[in-house]
Parts: structure tokens; sequence; C-alpha cells
């Protein structure tokens, strides 16, 4: 009967590329503490480490009958754990970087999405002066403000004086600043 504590490494190595699972054992057995002991050096997080070591010897064993040591399966293990090593940083430093751009966006998009949310507030508000407005000023402000049409055309198409849409349009300015005044300092007053 095979002894496989007895076994070199070269020995269990073939053994395992055959599906041996005791061989496998021993070479867990063999291993597993000292490369736990290197993971913990160089990742310093002892969960983190014993995850490393864990994902090393699942895959050795998955692709047992694959897989490629051309040295000895010591030198392999060592390297497959700093390889998972680095893989982890990778991962955390994609996920800092993640992290980093979705704080940014949040800070940002709220920013952005509080100006839009007042924007709209403020344009709501203007609306409802403009509504508020006697009905021939206001509409003498909306065919020049919101139809561009000239003091002329309007003047025309109301049937009345051009000096009386320049007095209504100015009329009607008058009160909306006031009235926008009133509110940019009210805004600026509750968003401090």
């Amino acid at each position: 009967m095979l002894s496989y504590s007895s076994s070199t490494d070269f020995e269990l190595t073939n053994l395992l590329r055959k599906g041996d699972n005791n061989a496998f054992n021993e070479i867990y057995k063999r291993f597993q503490g000292l490369l736990y002991v290197y993971a913990c050096k160089v990742i310093k997080d002892k969960e983190e480490a014993e995850d490393i070591v864990q994902e090393v010897f699942l895959y050795l064993w998955d692709k047992r009958a694959t897989i490629n040591i051309t040295s000895t399966i010591s030198v392999y293990l060592y390297t497959a754990v700093r390889y998972k090593f680095f893989n982890l940083l990778d991962r955390k430093k994609v996920r800092i970087n993640y992290e980093d751009s979705f704080r940014q966006f949040l800070e940002q998009g709220e920013y952005i999405t509080d100006n839009n949310i007042r924007q709209k507030e403020f344009s709501k508000l203007i609306e409802q002066e403009i509504d508020a407005l006697p009905d021939k000023m206001r509409e003498v402000f909306v065919l020049s403000r919101k139809h561009y049409l000239s003091r002329k055309e309007i003047a025309e198409q109301l049937g009345i004086s051009e000096k009386t849409v320049k007095n209504q349009i100015n009329h009607a300015l008058k009160i909306l600043r006031g009235k926008i005044d009133l509110f940019t300092f009210l805004l600026l007053l509750f968003n401090k």
C-alpha cells in the first residue's frame, strides 16, 4: 500500500494529476499551514489570507488534470498565492475607484438635482406671476417674450399702439422683477 506521507512532492503531483484524492489531501496537509503564514505576511489580513489559500487549493483540485506545474508543487503554490494577492489588490483598487466615482457622482448628482429642482420651482413661480398679470398686460408680455413678436407685430395683432405695447411690457417687467427679487432673496435665505 502506498504511503502518501512518505511520498515526494513530485510523486504526489503526478498522483494528483490522475485525480488521486489522497494525494491532494497530503499536499494540502503539507502546504496549507505554510501558505497561510506566507499569505498573512503578504496580505496582513488573516481572513483574506485564509480565503486566498483556500482559493488556491480549490483551483488546484479543479484543474488537477490540466494543471501545468513546470517546477515543484511548492513553487507553484507560493506563486499562486502571490498571484491571488495581486488579483485581490486589483479588485480592491477597482472597488475603491468605483466607490470614489460613485461618491463623487452622488455629491455632484445631488447638487445638479438640487439645482434642477430649484430651477423648475423658480420657473413655475415666474409662470404663476405671469399668469397673475392683468389680462391685456399678460397677453402683450406673452406675445413679446414667449412668441418673440416685435412691438409692431403685437400692436397690429391686438389693434393697439406700439407705445401701449412698450408700456405694457415695461410695466409687466417691473412687476415681475419685484416678485423675482423677492423670490431670489427667499431662495438664498432658505438654502443656506
